[in-house]
């Protein structure tokens, strides 16, 4: 059975049902977790309102800070249930690339995530995350609705 999950979290309601749900199954087949949060790097011109309203530094700051508490609570919510759970965050363009890639690199068998992340305009723009890594990773991905 599977030995390491990634967890893919953004803060959202939706992936922190998804992470709930994949804290469930790791702790009830005895597999340990790696939470991850991937930033999208500051765009000149964006649809993200909180690139719009902030320099460069300023994004970077707080995208960072907010970062760390999803992944705070993420490892909280492993602890509580008495789950070994390491955190990353990776800044990339392609957070579906990332999310390929980091569970590539930690070595994990199984990435568990929610169906969807952004709602509106941005989710419109940007496609869905999930589909993308169902279509191009290698390891197995356990969705979330």
């Amino acid at each position: 059975m599977y030995k390491h999950i990634l967890i893919p979290t953004e803060g959202s309601q939706l992936s922190t049902d998804a992470l709930e749900k994949a804290l469930a199954f790791a702790k009830e087949i005895g597999a340990r977790a790696t939470a991850l949060t991937v930033i999208e790097p500051f765009h000149i011109f964006s649809t993200n309102i909180d690139q719009l309203e902030s320099t460069r530094e300023e994004y970077d700051r707080h995208s960072h800070q907010a970062a760390d508490r999803i992944l705070a609570d993420a490892a909280a919510r492993a602890r509580a249930r008495g789950i070994d759970c390491d955190t990353a965050q990776v800044t990339s363009h392609e957070p579906a690339k990332a999310i390929i890639d980091t569970a590539a690199q930690r070595g994990c068998d199984l990435i568990a995530m929610a169906s969807h992340g952004r709602e509106g305009f941005t989710a419109i723009m940007v496609g869905s995350v999930t589909m993308k890594v169902l279509a191009h990773s290698k390891t197995p991905v356990l969705v979330y609705r």
